[in-house]
């Protein structure tokens, strides 16, 4: 019977199923049921098996509860898949589902196997179970959707017409088992989205629920009045019946003595709801007193929790004002003077801030502050500590800008650039730099190190599982701007390169080049006192009509000096939304894995997707740190556009965890006033096409087209932009040429990375052979190729 259940689809509104439904199905029933009678009923069943539905509203989640009860048998449950509790369902939850379908693919390939997973009203497909952790094939929302049977093994799921899944199961019982679960979470997801949208339309404030529950209150007092008064006149009528001499005559009439006893029952009932009313509205009185005290409370506590934030906010502008006094003045000091020292009094009695907490530091520079007198002190970022130095750093730091010009307010105009490219060849038509941002990728590849101070205290770290901990935040930083940031980096020119030196406040410096270019691969490169950090990116994308997913290749890694430690991590899934219409916005998915290579501890940091049914915070991450031998040590949680936290496991049992309290690893720096008027560029960001004329020839700080863009010359920039691409193609042609004559030997080679095998994973990558910095010192660029114009060119081009 319970498979006959779960073969039924869900009817929304269906009290009783008749064994004419079950027999249109191929089920056999006992002779004693008969063709009109229900088999499956409510409440009113008139047979012996009855179904209950149950409903349970628990943080606004909705599930059901099918219970079969059997005169001779114990009850069974089908849980709201549509499966008995003993079935093929899997997973935890009882709205997911899972399993092998055959999918139809195109004419030549016809049927393939996918593998299909049903959860939260989506039903999603992809090739393999292991494809589950980083691609998926496709989503259907079942929400609107509708099924239909083709025959005892094909079904289609449409939605509309956008969608089409047309499936097929192994069997005629498997396909039963999918249209039962289907139905189910299709019922679930329009009763979900009905009740969003209700809880969207009707918002009730909480005075105004406070006042109805006032008014019931009066009420109800009214009411008990009125039942006591008319309890007491109905108790005295009852006594006075009893004590009547006429009434103890008929005593011995069996109707009459029925009479009183029910009477006697029902005054003793009538007295304890006149008490158990009177008790309430007693309560209820002296708690509503609470209540308000609660509320005013409430009220008291949200006008000092506002006056906080605003206290809070005039805090950070007046430190970021007191940051650039800090930075004048030290651009203005001689060489060799200490801050400290251009604040120093002759008077004994001077006041000493303390430094900043490192997680609440900008970039994770400490920060020490002193006082003097009639001088408001600014903050000094203060180099960090890193022993005896090795890098080539500067004696004085460098003056840095805080702001890059306003973006323009006018918008592009996507028909006017398509009618500027009709009759025009089309390997010659760029995407024109309205949709840019005035940086190159390698800039943006670079902005993983803006908490580059989360390597070094992971480098300091006594254990590999606590340096984890902060090497999973840092992957996790990676993505912190583009929830805002949608804007597209200039792809780079084959050969361009990019140098950022921060060893004066930082203690780090980096070296980006386009190492190649057909496959587009970028190689970075940094370097500290104590650790190394590198990695090669590439990319592949595909374009699903409404979204463009990009999948990043390449491997990152982190090696500590000291103990000789090494780590490495790969990178997850971008997918950007509404790439035709509507605002364009951003989600991560996947799962990053940091593995250290030497003990074999490892980290794993799931990103879950958005999902407009879920109710869980959006752009959400968990993971966990395990030991070598597999052991949880922390457990890791937070969002990857604002900050990430750590837990120690103190105790685990299976997927049961006691934590101690957790710990900030990382969060995200304030934006700048303003961000949105400089394409959301943070304060690193602004930083990196700052001009330096020691850079070499090829740095992307000399890009022209970038910089016109950055000055707000933006036809100017479309032209140089062109024309730049136009020359590179040619260096292309001319090389192809070279190889066809010469062989191999004349491919292109980059000048300052070299392609070397990993010791530790096996795979290529490309590694930095160490020459840039003796070539900028003697300031050697012989070997760097002519990548842009010089001025006259420039001028001419634009």
């Amino acid at each position: 019977m319970v498979e006959c259940l779960a073969m039924l689809p869900l009817q929304r509104r269906c009290d009783e199923v008749r064994p004419l439904d079950l027999e249109r199905r191929g089920i056999t029933l006992p002779p004693q049921f008969k063709s009109g009678t229900p088999v499956l009923s409510g409440v009113k069943s008139r047979t012996s098996f009855k179904i209950k539905k149950k409903r349970f509203s628990v943080t606004k989640k909705y599930t059901e509860e099918w219970t079969v009860i059997k005169p001779s048998e114990g009850p069974e449950k089908i849980t709201s898949n549509g499966m008995s509790s003993s079935g093929e369902a899997t997973g935890s939850d009882s709205s997911e589902y899972r399993g092998w379908l055959l999918k139809w693919t195109n004419y030549i390939k016809g049927y393939r196997q996918r593998w299909f997973v049903l959860s939260d009203g989506l039903l999603s497909y992809y090739r393999s179970q292991a494809e589950m952790a980083h691609t998926c094939r496709g989503t259907i929302n079942l929400a609107g959707a509708s099924l239909e049977s083709e025959d005892s093994c094909n079904f289609v799921i449409s939605n509309g017409g956008a969608q089409v899944f047309h499936l097929r199961a192994r069997s005629e019982v498997d396909r039963q088992r999918w249209i039962t679960a289907l139905e189910l979470a299709k019922d679930r997801a329009n009763k979900m989205r009905e009740r969003v949208d209700d809880e969207e339309d009707f918002v009730v404030s909480p005075e105004t629920t406070a006042t109805a529950l006032r008014q019931k209150l009066d009420h109800l007092n009214t009411c008990q009045n009125l039942v006591n008064q008319h309890g007491l006149a109905l108790q005295q009528a009852i006594s006075q019946i009893e004590d009547s001499a006429k009434l103890k005559s008929l005593m011995k009439d069996p109707v009459i003595a029925h009479l009183i006893k029910k009477t006697a029952e029902f005054r003793v009932a009538s007295s304890s709801m006149i008490k158990a009313c009177s008790t309430f509205v007693t309560y209820a009185a002296h708690h509503e007193k609470e209540w308000q005290m609660a509320r005013e409370q409430r009220e008291r506590l949200e006008e000092t929790v506002e006056s906080l934030a605003r206290q809070h906010m005039s805090l950070e502008k007046a430190m970021t004002k007191s940051k650039r006094n800090l930075s004048d003045i030290k651009q203005d000091r001689p060489p060799g003077e200490g801050v400290v020292g251009i604040f120093d009094s002759d008077e004994e009695d001077e006041d000493f801030y303390d430094a900043m907490d490192n997680s609440e530091a900008n970039n994770g520079n400490v920060a020490a502050v002193a006082a003097a007198p009639k001088v408001e002190p600014p903050t000094a970022v203060a180099p960090l500590d890193t022993g005896k130095s090795t890098l080539s750093t500067r004696t004085t730091s460098r003056k840095r800008r805080l702001r890059i010009p306003d973006k323009p307010n006018d918008k592009a105009n996507l028909w006017n650039i398509m009618k500027n490219c009709i009759g025009k060849e089309l390997s010659k038509i760029p995407m024109p730099v309205n949709f840019n941002e005035p940086i190159s990728f390698l800039q943006r590849l670079t902005e993983d190190m803006e908490y580059g101070d989360l390597l070094t205290r992971a480098a300091e770290c006594a254990t590999v599982e606590e340096s984890l901990t902060y090497l999973s935040a840092i992957a996790v930083s990676s993505y912190a701007t583009t929830s805002c940031r949608t804007s597209k980096p200039f792809n780079p020119l084959l050969g361009e390169t990019f140098e950022y030196d921060r060893t004066d406040d930082m203690g780090w410096r980096s070296f980006a080049e386009q190492v190649s270019h057909h496959p587009p691969v970028s190689a970075l490169h940094v370097e500290h006192d104590n650790w190394i950090y590198y990695q090669d990116f590439s990319m592949t994308s595909k374009f699903r009509g409404k979204y463009l997913q990009v999948f990043p290749i390449g491997t990152t890694h982190f090696i500590v000096k000291s103990t000789g430690h090494h780590y490495t991590w790969n990178k997850v899934c971008t997918t950007v939304h509404n790439i035709i219409v509507g605002k364009l916005w951003v989600d991560q998915s996947g799962e990053i894995l940091v593995k250290e290579h030497k003990t074999g501890a490892s980290a794993r940091v799931k990103f879950h997707p958005y999902s407009y049914f879920s109710r869980e915070t959006p752009r959400r991450v968990t993971g966990s740190v395990l030991s070598p031998d597999g052991s949880p040590k922390f457990e890791l949680q937070g969002t990857w556009d604002s900050s990430m936290s750590c837990a120690e496991v103190l105790s685990s049992e299976g997927d049961n965890w006691d934590t101690a309290e957790h710990q900030t690893r990382w969060v995200k720096n304030t934006p700048l006033e303003d961000s949105d008027k400089i394409y959301n560029f943070t304060a690193m960001a602004v930083t990196l096409n700052e001009p330096d004329e020691e850079v070499a020839p090829t740095d992307a700080r000399r890009r022209p087209d970038q910089r016109l863009m950055e000055e707000q010359k933006f036809p100017a920039a479309n032209n140089m932009k062109l024309t730049l691409e136009e020359a590179q193609r040619t260096r292309r042609r001319a090389r192809e040429a070279k190889i066809a004559a010469e062989g191999p030997s004349a491919k292109y080679v980059p000048k300052w990375f070299a392609k070397r095998e990993c010791e530790i994973t096996g795979e290529e990558i490309w590694r930095f052979t160490d020459e840039y910095w003796q070539c900028k010192q003697s300031q050697t660029w012989d070997r760097c190729p002519s990548l842009y114009m010089d001025d006259e060119q420039e001028e001419d081009a634009t």
